[in-house]
């Protein structure tokens, strides 16, 4: 990988960090066991990693060793979400009394942050700024609404 794709990984990991803070910033406020540094990490890990697959897609597809080894990033993708939900789950908890399950949309949260994550590396930029607004929407508004309901 030359220096200029490696500096470029780098800034979509920045991206991704920062996007994945956002979203992180929410969870943090709503005191949930997975916060802003969480979250921030899972976006650049995956922005990370999904970089490095297009990297090794690259370099493995040259002429001479592409009748040897086929590349398939989609794989990337789902080694990722794998990681993820193996994180997710220890947010994932209940509560020994009753039947109540907390957790699970803060592992929703940190999936989420791996797949804005993911649209960075992929340099899908505005779908990865969208969604992160999207996701605040979600975490946000709809709790406020849950909370009008309830009332």
């Amino acid at each position: 990988m030359s220096w200029e794709t490696q500096l470029q990984v780098l800034g979509e990991v920045a991206l991704a960090i920062l996007l994945g803070g956002i979203i992180g910033t929410e969870r943090e406020v709503a005191n949930k066991p997975a916060g802003f540094r969480t979250h921030m990490l899972v976006a650049g890990a995956a922005a990370l990693l999904a970089g490095l697959g297009d990297a090794l897609v690259q370099r493995f597809s040259a002429h001479a060793v592409s009748d040897f080894i086929r590349t398939d990033p989609i794989r990337i993708i789902e080694a990722i979400v794998t990681g993820i939900s193996f994180l997710g789950a220890g947010t994932i908890f209940r509560r020994s009394r009753g039947e109540q399950v907390e957790g699970l949309t803060t592992a929703a949260s940190l999936l989420f942050s791996a797949a804005v994550g993911i649209c960075i590396a992929a340099q899908q930029f505005i779908l990865g700024i969208g969604v992160t607004a999207l996701a605040l929407i979600v975490l946000r508004g709809v709790l406020f609404i849950e909370r009008r309901l309830r009332r």
